[in-house]
């Protein structure tokens, strides 16, 4: 019995190993998105600046008061010619700024209903669900239903079959 023992360890030693690996992966997704409403809005300062010659000052115009309610006002120079049948130039620019606001509106329906618009605006509307709708079935396939504006839906369906031998 040993003699056969002995005999037959080689064999056993040689015979290929077998490894078997089998994987299945089966994934299903629905997803569906509504775009929420975004103000961006920046205010723009008031400014004044008046140049020229030949000219005589004699009210210098500019920005009048400004509080946390209200854009400061203009108020008018008055200006002369220096010296009578000598060229002159000038030049007087006034930009009111945006009045200040402290708060914006609720929201209306996933929207502004009238949203805080300063000098350099970006407005984006919010999404409006509609019928937008998704779902997965037994048979595998997803399915989608167009929403309104500012939505997205999209549907997935992956399988995966590995086998290693």
């Amino acid at each position: 019995m040993k003699k056969a023992l002995l005999l037959a360890a080689p064999f056993f030693i040689m015979a290929p190993a077998n490894a078997v690996e089998i994987q299945s992966m089966i994934t299903d997704s629905v997803q569906l998105t509504v775009e929420g409403p975004a103000v961006q809005s920046t205010r723009i300062g008031s400014q004044y600046s008046v140049s020229g010659s030949n000219i005589t000052v004699t009210t210098l115009g500019g920005l009048g008061t400004c509080s946390s309610s209200a854009a400061p006002g203009v108020t008018t120079g008055t200006y002369d010619i220096d010296t009578d049948g000598q060229a002159f130039t000038f030049s007087e620019t006034a930009i009111v700024g945006d009045t200040p606001v402290t708060s914006q509106t609720a929201l209306s329906s996933g929207q502004f209903a009238s949203p805080n618009i300063y000098g350099e605006t970006i407005t984006s509307s919010g999404g409006t669900a509609g019928t937008l709708a998704g779902t997965l079935s037994p048979t595998g396939i997803p399915t989608v239903t167009a929403g309104g504006a500012g939505t997205t839906a999209t549907g997935q369906r992956t399988i995966q079959l590995s086998v290693f031998q």
